[in-house]
């Protein structure tokens, strides 16, 4: 497994450019088995997760072009004979990514063969949703047991109203691509209204589909025949934009985050602004001054800050460790309340033994108190468990003194393109060791 080695200390300042977002890219590379003719999608990001996705469709005979950031992707040749092989089951099982698939497949080919996706150790993850609104929709599955595969088949899908379970992104998403073709209308409600579905359903209407409520929990969906070729432009990472913040913030002696979207970021910047770190909004850029210290603001009753994860437009969960990384340097104290999953609280361990003040209550809530720079983390090894956290250990061990050593950095891949290049031309010292 490679390994980063991070020499802590050293001042960032410059510019800095997020890279297309992760979840999105997944979502409407998935949306060009839709159609025969020939997607065209720009920006979409150089990570781990994103290039195993893309070449599960080249396996599928998906014909795929790339210049640069720039693929277009034709699915007017697929082989449904590989969507039964064990060696297709064994690459979803790596990637959580191809649950995205099934959607698409089951709209256009009437079924779809998927292994249980894998992805990051964060807790249980599940996909009752996904299966749920595709038997609203008039599909029939079963779980194969010897192979840990699912068998879904659907010769007609029918529209219908739904109310799902819960504000699931990739089940939403999932649930739109199926359907697009299913004949009358579709209603779904408490559908995941994130920026990157607003993107998918922007697309999909470029290819010829009806979906209305884009934006909201609401969406109606007429059905169509088919769906043609688009261009479509993926949206900077929210995600990425929010770990540029936390690391100008501990590390920063004055950074420009460049064409972050801003009014696709929702509440991420005020959340920092809830630690006490200055943004400021310049056009489409973020601007992150020096912070010599930042105070923890407490609610209008005096009572502790608190910051909890919720599905848009509240607080993303993807960014709840680099917020609980950037208040261990704040003035004051603050309690993060992670509910949606239940193991990704548990790498704060790490930031304790980098003398972190953190009292983790239980798995899903945790009490920094905050060294207001007095007190500065102490360099050490340690392990990425999962993309975010695997990151916000990367800002730790950056503003820590000494050496740190974080392994299993193909977490932080699937997630952050080239990120040890683009920091180190801020200023960073950090060595990739295989």
């Amino acid at each position: 497994m490679a390994a980063f080695v991070i020499e802590g200390g050293h001042p960032l300042s410059g510019t800095i450019i997020p890279q297309g977002a992760k979840n999105e890219a997944l979502q409407v590379i998935c949306a060009s088995l839709l159609t025969k003719e020939e997607v065209t999608v720009r920006n979409i990001p150089d990570i781990r997760d994103v290039n195993n996705m893309i070449q599960l469709l080249r396996d599928i005979g998906v014909k795929v072009k790339r210049q640069d950031n720039t693929y277009s992707f034709q699915a007017d040749d697929l082989d449904l004979d590989y969507l039964q092989s064990d060696e297709f089951v064994r690459k979803c099982s790596e990637l959580r990514g191809s649950v995205l698939m099934i959607g698409p497949l089951l709209a256009r080919m009437g079924k779809a063969v998927i292994a249980k996706p894998g992805g990051d150790k964060i807790g249980r993850r599940r996909l009752d949703t996904h299966f749920l609104g595709f038997e609203k929709l008039g599909a029939t599955f079963h779980h194969i047991e010897g192979r840990d595969v699912y068998e879904i088949a659907a010769p007609k899908l029918k529209g219908t109203y739904m109310l799902l379970d819960e504000a699931s992104v990739t089940g939403t998403a999932n649930i739109i691509m199926a359907a697009v073709f299913a004949k009358g209308t579709t209603t779904i409600y408490n559908a995941a209204c994130e920026p990157y579905l607003q993107q998918l359903c922007k697309m999909l209407n470029s290819m010829g589909a009806k979906i209305q409520g884009i934006a909201s929990n609401l969406l109606t969906i007429d059905g169509v025949g088919e769906l043609h070729g688009t261009e479509h432009r993926i949206l900077p990472d929210m995600i990425e934009v929010g770990s540029f913040i936390g690391m100008a913030a501990m590390c920063g002696e004055g950074i420009r985050i460049k064409d972050v979207s801003v009014k696709d970021l929702g509440i991420i910047p005020d959340a920092f602004r809830r630690l006490g770190v200055k943004v400021k909004v310049e056009g489409d850029d973020l601007w992150i001054p020096k912070q010599r210290h930042y105070e923890i603001q407490s609610f209008i009753d005096g009572t502790i800050m608190t910051l909890a994860d919720a599905p848009w437009p509240g607080l993303t969960p993807d960014l709840l460790s680099v917020l609980i990384v950037v208040a261990t340097q704040a003035r004051g104290s603050v309690l993060f309340h992670q509910k949606m999953f239940e193991s990704r609280l548990f790498f704060v361990d790490k930031l304790i033994d980098m003398g972190a003040q953190i009292i983790l209550c239980d798995p899903h809530r945790a009490v920094v108190v905050g060294h207001d720079r007095k007190i500065t983390l102490r360099g050490g090894r340690m392990s990425s468990p999962d993309i975010r956290a695997g990151i916000a250990l990367l800002i730790a061990a950056m503003s820590a003194s000494g050496k740190s050593r974080i392994d299993n950095i193909e977490q932080i891949d699937r997630g952050y393109e080239h990120i040890e290049g683009r920091l180190n031309a801020l200023g960073a010292k950090i060595n990739r060791e295989q």
